[in-house]
Formats: C-alpha cells, structure tokens, sequence
C-alpha cells in the first residue's frame, strides 16, 4: 500500500489496479517516485476513469520515462508522441498488434514501457493480453535454463513492416498509418533471458511476432527452442486478460510483458492512443552454468 494511492492487486506480483492518485497530469515528485517503485514490483498497471486530453496524457508520460520512437506509425497531426491505434468499423485487414510482441523489439533499444489510452471501446471484444515473462523464465526447467542462459537472439520488423511483410498486404481498408519500409529488413540481436534494470528479476525476452531465430543455433533446432519458449510463456497461468473501458490508461513493461490485442468486434471501432517510452539496449548477463538437473 501507498502513502500517495491504493493498490488493487488483480494478478499477484503482475497486475495492479491504481485508484485514488488524483489527477494523473498534476502528479508530485513524491508521487512520481512512489508510482515508478509500484511500476517494478507491478509490471503491468491499470488506472481506471483516466480523463485525460493529448496535453495531460502526454505529461503524464512524461513523468514515468523519456518518450521513445515509433519507427513504422505515423503520429497524430498535433504531437509526433502520439499514435492513434485506430480500427474502422468496417475494416478487413488483419487487426494491429494480434499475435504476442513486445513493442519494437527490433530496435537497438528497445521501449522500456507503452503506455494505451482507450478513446472509443466496442460494447463487445477488443480485450488485450498481457503474458508475464518473469514468472515464464523462473517455472522453465532448469534445464531449459541452462540451455538458454547465454544464448542471444535476432528480433526484425520484416514480418510486420518490411515490403513482404503483414502490412506490405493491407488493402484501402485500413484506418491507422502504417508505414511499409526496406529499412526493417534489419534485424538487432538481444539476449533471451534479460535482467531488468530496475527490478532485478530475470525474464524472458523473446516474443512471436519480432523473434527471428536464435543466433547461435542452426535453422532447424532454432525454430524448435523458439517454438518450446514460445508455447511456456503464453500458457494460461501467465495471462492477464484486460477489458478495456472509455478512459481506461493501461501502462506496460515491454521489458517484462508480452502482449497481443484480440478482435471480435467486427462492425464496431474501435481507438486507443498510445505513447511509447524510450529504454536501455539490454544487456546479456552471462552466466556460467554451475546447476545439473531439474
């Protein structure tokens, strides 16, 4: 509990409700410093009724980190920070953010956290989910872990945002900006298993969408790892399912959390906005293997 707001524990260690701060653009340092410590211990935060308009989200943001960059998504008009996740009504291209990713991944430096702002919320569907990347590295086998320990792998934004890619496909239909690039060919090595600048705690790093290949295995027993981690981290027991409502800001660790957004609401729109912040080029802690067994 917080001397400066209440903490509504919704999943152990992973998602808190936060309630009673007060209005979140007019934050004290004190606050600030307690929010952030809540933000480590919590990875994934929720603050409901959240009134703000782009000038209070924006400061908000600020408080809790450094804006970062959104290389293939065309900002709002008014600010270059803001990003409109938009889906049309009348959409039939495949829905923004579907299958488990951590944001940007690919980028030298990845984003430390995302922060989304639900706008217009369908009566039904839409639901985002989140998966816990520590508890899916601390229940691997030992085993596992040993194998993983100082392995590295490649993360690209081809399979979304290169000219082959899933977007290089969208028809008229789509209603956010998305930008097609030769640029996201490349591809950044980082460690599988990170350890958190802030927390300490060690998690997988690895995600559907951005992961290409582990980099010192052949093609064949890569895709078979992936596949294995893949399969672990997004199993039940490490899911949080957000129900979105109007106003709702949802704050995430892209370091720690894996995420994908769910349909179901054809005929309906669907608008978040969403701003991403900066982070640190993670780093491979390498670790020489000293336990046998499971």
């Amino acid at each position: 509990m917080s001397q400066h707001f209440e903490i509504h524990e919704r999943v152990p260690g992973f998602v808190a409700e936060i309630a009673q701060i007060g209005a979140l653009c007019e934050l004290t340092d004190d606050v600030v410093r307690s929010l952030k410590a809540t933000w480590a211990e919590y990875p994934v935060l929720v603050f409901p009724q959240a009134e703000l308009d782009n000038r209070g989200l924006l400061k908000f943001a600020r408080c809790v980190g450094e804006f970062g960059a959104d290389p293939y998504l065309q900002p709002i008009a008014d600010d270059e920070h803001i990003v409109e996740v938009r889906r049309g009504a009348q959409e039939s291209t495949p829905i923004f953010g579907a299958s488990w990713h951590s944001d940007w991944s690919f980028q030298v430096a990845p984003p430390s956290g995302t922060l989304l702002h639900a706008k217009i919320v369908p009566s039904h569907g839409g639901d985002t989910i989140f998966a816990d990347c520590y508890r899916a590295y601390e229940t691997l086998p030992m085993t596992l872990k040993v194998r993983i320990e100082n392995l590295t792998a490649s993360h690209s934004a081809a399979p979304s945002y290169g000219k082959q890619g899933l977007f290089a496909k969208d028809d008229h239909s789509r209603s956010m900006r998305i930008i097609v690039s030769e640029a996201a060919e490349a591809s950044q090595s980082h460690p599988i298993v990170r350890t958190h600048p802030e927390s300490g705690r060690r998690g997988l790093f690895i995600n559907h969408v951005y992961t290409i290949r582990v980099d010192e295995l052949d093609p064949g027993e890569s895709q078979n790892l992936l596949g294995q981690l893949f399969k672990h981290m997004t199993q039940d027991d490490f899911l949080y399912r957000h129900q979105w409502q109007t106003n709702t800001l949802v704050l995430w660790d892209n370091r720690c959390v894996v995420h994908h957004a769910e349909g179901g609401y054809a005929g309906h729109e669907r608008l978040m906005h969403r701003i991403t912040l900066a982070g640190e080029r993670p780093y491979l802690k390498r670790i020489e293997p000293a336990l046998k067994g499971d």
